[in-house]
């Protein structure tokens, strides 16, 4: 017994210094436990977002096994030489006025989806296309791929792709509280308008690039500066009198990628019909925000 009431303030200490130990490591960099899939921090079960968890990854970084290997180059562009920038400056009231006039030609863009097949000229398209390359992109990398499809059995084979797809993902991988907030814009996993539409526009990222003698170049916010490139082509669709519907059809990219024999670095961020409206086309009645309620003057 007095053996025992020696050795127990020694092994309360022994143990002590072991959790304590076991703290200090768990807090150490890559010694976190990471959740497992579908759970959180807390061990709770966390929504399954696979328009944010699959379609939206960015693949910027490069790991360091990458960085080593012999196939990825850095730029050689050590001295780009630069120009005189001078464009046209409108006085005040143009100024405003044109900034107002902008404000209400894309205050009428809207998702339409329903299409006229009457015919489009090429080379309207390829003046759109043109304009979205003009897109800021990081180190000037342009990484965006624009892919119009005309060809009527193409298109269809897209279709069939985009709504085997779409029919699983409002059945199964969307869930109830998504297909719902839907509902009210009459959506569903018919897509008509991608045999109707003269066009389909499929964007693609360039998650690297490929020089011409094969070494792999680096792609910095490839991702953001397509969806910029997007947004300018949305822009100048409208300006066109043009309309679309912006869709991501999950779980489409790579079947569409082989579909239309693009490279392995390139994932299809976005997918639009593009044409003009049909004459009986109705869009949902929906209001925007106010300034005050988007914007934070400080």
């Amino acid at each position: 017994m007095a053996l025992l009431s020696v050795l127990t303030p020694v092994l309360a200490v022994v143990l002590c210094l072991l959790i304590g130990f076991m703290l200090v490591k768990s807090r150490e960099p890559g010694t976190t436990t990471s959740p497992s899939v579908g759970e959180t921090k807390a061990g709770s079960k966390a929504e399954f977002r696979p328009w944010v968890d699959q379609d939206l990854q960015d693949n910027t970084e490069i790991t360091a096994n990458e960085k080593e290997n012999r196939d990825w180059v850095e730029s050689n562009d050590e001295d780009l030489p630069h120009v005189p920038y001078s464009p046209l400056r409108y006085p005040v009231e143009t100024v405003l006025k044109r900034s107002q006039d902008f404000y209400t030609l894309m205050n009428q863009r809207r998702s339409v989806r329903f299409i006229s097949p009457e015919p489009v000229p090429q080379e309207v398209i390829d003046n759109i296309i043109h304009t979205a390359g003009t897109a800021p992109s990081g180190a000037h990398t342009e990484p965006w791929t624009f892919v119009v499809v005309s060809d009527p059995e193409m298109k269809h084979r897209i279709r069939l792709i985009v709504e085997e797809e779409e029919k699983v993902n409002y059945h199964q991988r969307m869930g109830e509280k998504w297909v719902h907030d839907l509902a009210k814009l009459r959506t569903n996993w018919i897509k008509e308008y991608l045999d109707v539409a003269p066009y389909l526009v499929l964007i693609f990222k360039q998650t690297y690039g490929i020089l011409p003698n094969g070494k792999k170049k680096t792609h910095y916010y490839n991702e953001i500066s397509v969806s910029i490139s997007c947004g300018i082509l949305l822009a100048a669709l409208q300006n066109a009198g043009l309309v679309t519907v912006t869709t991501t059809p999950l779980n489409c990219g790579p079947q569409l990628r082989l579909l239309l024999k693009r490279p392995a670095n390139e994932k299809l961020l976005m997918l639009l019909p593009v044409g003009y409206p049909a004459s009986d086309a109705i869009v949902p009645d929906l209001k925007r925000k106010a300034l005050g309620d988007i914007m934070v003057h400080i």
